[in-house]
């Protein structure tokens, strides 16, 4: 070889070098420092715990601050970081949609989950989010065990963070509503764990195993929703002491069973009956949700692998609490009082068994909560009621007397109205039929709009309802026409309230971030619910769900 293709050689091997870059192995191609670990392990946390506070609006981080203890939400708020103005993107604003959104990153159009229910125009007939016949249930009562994430149609943080370790991360989800543990727990988890009001147990599905493990057994077997039952509900503190609340006793409260009034104390051990499902409208539902998820995260040993485990929990109780006595009652204050002891309890576990610094932690809501439409005429601000069952009839009977067509209307659920389009189209009416819909509807109390959903490109909304209601809109599962109600109005009766419209009060909800990798602070830039599970992924280092339409939220990451 002439001694200039020699030194051409040798100047190839060793130019990376010359240019500031590692020189390769003439050999294998790899840094010679290669196997002998040259970089240090991508840095990730032992444990995610996510914690979605159903019904939890924004405000309730604050309104009861000067109550709260240093231990939980305090804690929270000065060692965490606080994304203030975080906004459902979609609307209806329910339960099933948001903990699918909170971490798919996605939104109804896309995930699937449009509701708790929805008409299915396949099957004719209403379908539950999380219901899937081909399931059984283990160690539950049957029917609350037929269930399974089948109807979601994205994949969850959760799915991804088991996909990026070659399933060798642990994901499970609790909560007493079955799609509180089901959605947020994703497709691959190894458990999803929800409340049997008819043992008091917690149960499953064989979706997820054959039997109970031994430790959820034994948990069990402790007893202790008949335990916390077996007391009356009184408040905390001296009742006088609420001064954040309404009075005690108002008549557009929900009472508890054989009761004569809403006031404390509650006595909770008459009105079970047979049944434990009680303990979910007190606020000890919640202790009960934390105590297994401590039994959970300890039987499954998270945290403790050579990789990032998940542990999702949903705390109901509280939304149950509020549909029943209001977002301003004394048990609503006393809910979040208690809550707040119980998360800083729960904090300390996991300081205790994960380790301080070892564990990243978020907490959010699925959706906001209107005032009671009692206590709003009480103090004279807008409001009032309205009833889509009712409204759905009337237009029916409508439709028939002007064009002699039966049930235009076949179902409605989640302030839409699900139409017949194969008997329309087929009477020629499809077009005729619905903008008469769209203007009767119109005449009715508290409807301060008719929209048709297939329409929506060309239809003049203001912001933020048209990109609600496009996010929300899925071609194959969603209604025809949605109601949209003035502000105030909601969909209920006479006593508590609900939620699922596009206003503030349903889709202003908290989300604060602490914990590994997170520096205490706050912004009051508009994020998104779906800002989520991409700023999970940033942080883990690992791939966005399948349906993700979030941004990470860089404030949180750097």
């Amino acid at each position: 070889m002439s001694r200039i293709k020699i030194l051409a050689v040798l100047f190839m091997m060793t130019a990376p070098a010359v240019f500031g870059q590692k020189a390769t192995s003439p050999t294998t191609g790899f840094p010679p420092s290669y196997g002998k670990k040259a970089q240090k392990e991508v840095p990730r946390p032992k444990l995610v715990v996510g914690m979605v506070v159903d019904q939890m609006r924004w405000d309730f981080l604050y309104r009861y601050y000067d109550r709260y203890t240093n231990d939980g939400f305090k804690r929270l708020l000065n060692e965490g970081f606080s994304c203030e103005n975080t906004l459902i993107p979609y609307t209806p604003t329910i339960t099933a949609c948001g903990h699918t959104c909170a971490y798919t990153g996605s939104v109804p159009a896309i995930h699937g989950i449009i509701g708790n229910n929805w008409y299915s125009r396949e099957l004719g007939r209403s379908v539950y989010c999380t219901e899937d016949t081909a399931a059984t249930a283990v160690g539950g009562s049957d029917a609350p065990g037929r269930m399974s994430p089948r109807n979601m149609l994205t994949t969850t943080i959760t799915d991804e963070l088991r996909l990026a370790t070659n399933f060798r991360s642990k994901v499970v989800g609790v909560a007493i509503k079955d799609r509180g543990a089901i959605l947020p727990a994703g497709h691959s988890a190894n458990a999803a764990y929800w409340f049997d009001g008819a043992t008091g147990n917690f149960m499953t599905s064989n979706y997820y195993m054959t039997s109970l493990p031994a430790w959820a057994q034994a948990f069990n077997r402790l007893g202790l929703p008949a335990k916390y039952l077996s007391k009356p509900w009184n408040t905390l503190y001296p009742v006088e002491t609420y001064i954040q609340s309404s009075g005690d006793d108002k008549p557009y409260e929900g009472r508890f069973r054989g009761q004569q009034n809403s006031a404390f104390p509650h006595e909770l051990a008459g009105s079970m009956g047979n049944s434990f499902g009680q303990l979910s409208s007190t606020p000890f539902g919640n202790t009960f949700t934390l105590e297994f998820a401590k039994a959970a995260l300890e039987g499954h040993q998270l945290g403790k692998g050579p990789v990032t485990d998940f542990l999702a929990v949903s705390l109901s109780s509280t939304d149950y609490v509020g549909h029943q006595h209001g977002p301003n009652s004394v048990e609503a204050e006393d809910t979040y009082l208690r809550l707040d002891k119980d998360l800083g309890e729960f904090f300390k576990f996991l300081d205790q068994k994960v380790g301080k610094g070892n564990w990243l932690f978020f907490i959010t809501a699925d959706h906001g909560v209107a005032h009671v439409p009692g206590f709003l005429e009480e103090n004279r601000l807008p409001n009032g009621l309205w009833s889509e069952s009712a409204m759905a009839k009337e237009l029916n009977n409508a439709v028939e007397k002007q064009f002699g067509i039966k049930k235009a209307i076949i179902s409605n659920f989640n302030y839409e109205f699900f139409l017949d389009i194969d008997g329309l189209e087929k009477a020629g009416k499809l077009d005729e039929v619905k903008k008469f819909i769209l203007k009767e509807g119109m005449k009715w109390p508290g409807v301060a709009n008719m929209v048709d959903l297939h329409q929506l490109a060309s239809t003049t909304l203001p912001e933020p309802q048209k990109f609600m209601m496009t996010n929300g809109f899925n071609a194959h599962r969603s209604g025809d026409i949605m109601v949209v109600l003035q502000p105030g109005w909601l969909a209920g009766g006479k006593t508590g309230t609900t939620h699922g419209l596009w206003n503030p009060y349903d889709a202003h909800i908290p989300l604060v971030w602490m914990g590994w990798g997170v520096k205490p602070g706050k912004t009051n830039r508009t994020t998104h619910m779906t800002d989520i599970a991409p700023t999970v992924a940033a942080m883990l280092r690992i791939q966005m769900p399948s349906g993700n339409v979030g941004n990470p939220i860089q404030e949180v990451t750097k």
